[in-house]
């Protein structure tokens, strides 16, 4: 057949190990079929989100007007979205589209448009652009969009429907073709599987700033040939999808995450690639697909995948590693956009699974150092002895207090510094110590013995003996002894949650629990239970305040950052859903475009939310 020999040109050219037809071969079949079973007995287990994002499927550019003139449409969208496990569907009608918005039975709907090569989702806060089908108009310019369309179906598959078209007109090969599609439906239909033809482009656009690449998958149910559907939703929607990473399945969450670039591109009908991560690390946090990251000292990047693949790591559209493996990591020292791809081998033939959105590196970053500046309605008392005990531990075994000169019976809150229980001081603490008591709370931060020298429980002891020390004389500096809270950061919301939870680090100084009003922890840890420092107790983690939460706990505030460290905001999370499995207040608070470190070291702006969510919780 003509068509058939202009498929094998055009797919020789492209450099493909097999071209479509060539796919369709009932042994071919019959092998990817057999390798996606096993994938998916291979697969990874997948674990909860460590990070702050949750994995949702979505399917752009769904086209209801074509599916029987939209009758039924409707129900048929739901039906495959769920059946095919998808999150979110994006209807891109050429008219007004006639179908749900919102969320409904578990399916996010959104509703936009498709015409004259962009892609539009509309909104009063502002619409969202993608150029589409610009291999039609290749120099296309880009200013106004958010992203592009790096894989569209409907160019992929544009031969493949020519052949399906030509097949019609042969009774005994469209037979042929009908039963295969009857039995490998997925494998059918993925058959036209291509290489994305505008990576170039899109490459060329992140070196110069974010640009989301997006995957349309035009389903549309309309393939009708001789009353078989060669595009049905359900198959469609297991085809291709943009998977979003977004902390909600809502309408704001998605289209935030659209616009921000934490997006990859996957060929689902291969595998599922859900629990696949690219994340890159530095001192400052951990940070996500789509991120700008300051380049400090080098940067890890870590990508996880759930079977082994061929990993290739690329920057500005390069090369710069390639692995056979579940999993890369890398070090990067230069600027740039450095996204991953990855492929499956199947009976011989390298297939594209997965196509990240970048992770930006640049040199740039805002982070300041507060100012040491203490407020003219702001006195500080600093060095007091909190605790004696041998005198080469007595710089660790003293507090700074910073106190309201303008008030009298103020509420006080005692702060305790983080450095992953091995380093830090009250010292470096000045400005929030100002922060707070310039806002009539008054302020107490201890510093205690630090690891390796001194294990635990030296600093939980330490701890307790500062806030003892708080409770016994705060009233003579004019602090309010019914109002006292007490918080802390990373390590530092560890010692804090686990002193208002194990009442016996106070038993010692006769001193109840109930007595700690409410606790502030900020990017805490919550289980170390895995940590060599803390040795359990009869195989119970005891210094875990995750295992500690009881009826009676003082209310907790807990925040967690969207660039905290690996593992924290999960751990906040949890944390937060034991607390209220036993009915005790506990508010999570998420803390957007901070990091671990900026988190704290920005909390003396007066607008900054995570001072704010203090002085609500404490006031």
């Amino acid at each position: 057949m003509r068509v058939a020999r202009f498929l094998l040109l055009v797919h020789c050219v492209a450099g493909l190990a097999r071209t479509p037809l060539e796919r369709l071969e009932t042994a071919h079949l019959e092998a990817v079929h057999s390798q996606r079973g096993e994938w998916m007995k291979q697969r990874a287990a997948e674990r909860p989100p460590l990070g702050v994002y949750q994995d949702f499927r979505a399917i752009l550019d769904v086209r209801a007007e074509d599916a029987d003139q939209n009758k039924g449409a409707r129900g048929e969208l739901l039906k495959a979205a769920r059946d095919a496990e998808v999150n979110v569907i994006m209807v891109t009608d050429h008219r007004e589209p006639e179908t749900w918005q919102g969320l409904r039975d578990g399916v996010l709907f959104i509703a936009g448009s498709e015409d004259d090569h962009e892609i539009r989702i509309p909104s009063p806060g502002g619409e969202l652009r993608f150029l589409s089908h610009i291999e039609e108009r290749p120099d296309m310019p880009a200013e106004g969009f958010q992203g592009m369309e790096i894989y569209s179906r409907r160019s992929e598959a544009k031969e493949f429907t020519e052949y399906i078209q030509s097949a019609m007109k042969h009774s005994r090969e469209w037979h042929h073709l009908v039963s295969k599609f009857k039995l490998y439906p997925d494998e059918v239909f993925g058959a036209a599987t291509g290489v994305p033809a505008l990576l170039g482009r899109w490459d060329r656009e992140t070196a110069v700033r974010p640009f989301t690449g997006i995957a349309t998958n035009e389903a549309r149910q309309n393939q009708i040939f001789n009353g078989t559907t060669f595009d049905p939703f359900a198959v469609a929607f297991r085809n291709t999808s943009t998977h979003i990473l977004a902390r909600e399945l809502t309408e704001a969450d998605i289209r935030a995450s659209l616009a921000e670039g934490h997006v990859y591109v996957a060929h689902d009908w291969l595998c599922d690639p859900t629990g696949f991560t690219l994340i890159a690390e530095n001192s400052l946090g951990v940070f996500d697909i789509g991120d700008t990251v300051p380049l400090m000292n080098g940067v890890q990047l870590r990508a996880r995948l759930p079977v082994p693949a061929k990993v290739k790591l690329l920057r500005n559209g390069s090369v710069l590693a390639e692995t056979n493996d579940s999993k890369i990591e890398f070090t990067a020292k230069e600027e740039g956009a450095y996204r991953l791809e990855a492929w499956l081998t199947v009976d011989g033939e390298e297939l594209p699974w997965i196509f990240s959105n970048p992770l930006y590196l640049r040199k740039s970053s805002d982070l300041r150092l507060p100012p040491a500046e203490i407020s003219p309605n702001v006195e500080v008392h600093k060095d007091i002895t909190y605790m004696e005990g041998d005198p080469a531990d007595a710089g660790k075994h003293k507090l700074d207090l910073y106190l309201p000169k303008d008030r009298k019976k103020f509420p006080v809150f005692m702060f305790l510094h983080g450095g992953a229980w091995h380093s830090g001081d009250r010292s470096i603490y000045l400005a929030l110590g100002n922060r707070f008591a310039k806002a009539g709370i008054g302020v107490a931060i201890p510093s205690y013995r630090l690891m390796p020298k001194y294990p635990h429980p030296a600093q939980i002891e330490d701890a307790a003996a500062a806030f003892a020390w708080v409770y016994k004389n705060i009233a003579q500096y004019g602090g309010d002894v019914e109002r006292l809270y007490i918080g802390g950061h990373s390590a530092g919301g560890h010692l804090a949650a686990l002193l208002a939870l194990d009442e016996e680090y106070l038993k010692k100084y006769e001193i109840p629990g109930s007595v700690i009003r409410g606790v502030a922890a900020l990017s805490g840890v919550y289980d170390v239970s895995r940590l060599a420092a803390f040795p359990s107790d009869n195989g119970q983690p005891s210094a875990s305040p995750l295992f500690r939460v009881h009826a009676k706990s003082p209310p907790f505030l807990i925040t967690y950052c969207q660039w905290d460290y690996l593992g924290l905001p999960k751990q906040a999370r949890d944390f937060a859903a034991a607390l209220k499995k036993v009915f005790s207040p506990a508010e999570l608070v998420y803390i957007p475009h901070e990091s671990h470190i900026s988190e704290i070291l920005n909390i003396w702006h007066d607008d900054d939310p995570t001072a704010r969510a203090i002085l609500n919780f404490v006031k």
